[in-house]
């Protein structure tokens, strides 16, 4: 039960939670493909990574993630963190075509993974999603956000079932620390972190750091498929 010697594709892995992933998956010896949809971000990111391979890639575009996958070839674990900031806002004030792009990566760009990537995958891998809190605990204004969360949940105990005996598991995060809440002003931001700190049972807001864990374990074992690792710090239970 180990990632030495596997090699996993992080689609996501310049930033974020993604990042995170793709660097601890590193360091136990996998092979990394890191997958963005700007150039600029690759190359930052495979400056931290030595070693890794990069693709800038718009996820939401069918024919470019075919061809993706047709260059990346084979590989062991996929892993799908992608996603634009979030999409906050009320019914009333949300305009369906907003609400429609904000499903075309979250959602779309995911399905698109899984169907072009998983005939890429070695006997004993894995697909591993990636949710949130929103769609247990939504807030106000979060329609979208739990909208996303339920729906991809629901997409990897499908897929677990159809691409069987690849394992498809889900991360669900609560609120951590990422480019997730760039359209909040820095001020709002940290006021969000210190207030869910203080709240949560665990004292602080989530390090990405902290989540990548929950990937490195659900492509580590060997027996789980079709569930929802939730790495909260409490959050659901307050």
């Amino acid at each position: 039960m180990t990632l030495n010697g596997k090699r996993i594709v992080v689609l996501g892995g310049s930033s974020g939670i993604g990042f995170a992933t793709a660097q601890v998956a590193a360091k136990e010896g996998a092979s990394v493909v890191i997958v963005s949809s700007q150039q600029s971000r690759v190359d930052e990111a495979l400056s931290k990574l030595p070693g890794a391979e990069g693709h800038a890639v718009d996820l939401t575009d069918a024919t470019a993630v075919e061809t993706l996958f047709a260059r990346i070839g084979a590989f062991d674990h996929l892993v799908f963190t992608a996603g634009e900031t979030l999409q906050l806002g009320t019914l009333a004030s949300t305009d369906l075509a907003t609400a429609h792009r904000f499903f075309e990566l979250r959602y779309w760009g995911a399905y698109l993974a899984a169907k072009h990537g998983s005939g890429n995958i070695r006997p004993g891998g894995s697909i591993v999603f990636t949710s949130g809190l929103a769609g247990q605990r939504p807030h106000s204004g979060w329609a979208l956000g739990a909208s996303i969360c339920s729906a991809m949940e629901g997409l990897t105990r499908a897929l677990a079932v159809e691409l069987a005996p690849i394992r498809v598991n889900i991360v669900c995060p609560g609120v951590v620390k990422t480019p997730l809440w760039a359209n909040m002003t820095e001020a709002d931001r940290e006021a969000l972190y210190q207030q869910m700190g203080e709240k949560l049972l665990v004292g602080h807001a989530g390090e990405p750091e902290e989540i990548a864990e929950a990937y490195l374990y659900l492509m580590r074992q060997t027996y789980g498929t079709g569930q929802v690792i939730v790495v909260d710090g409490g959050g659901a239970l307050v």
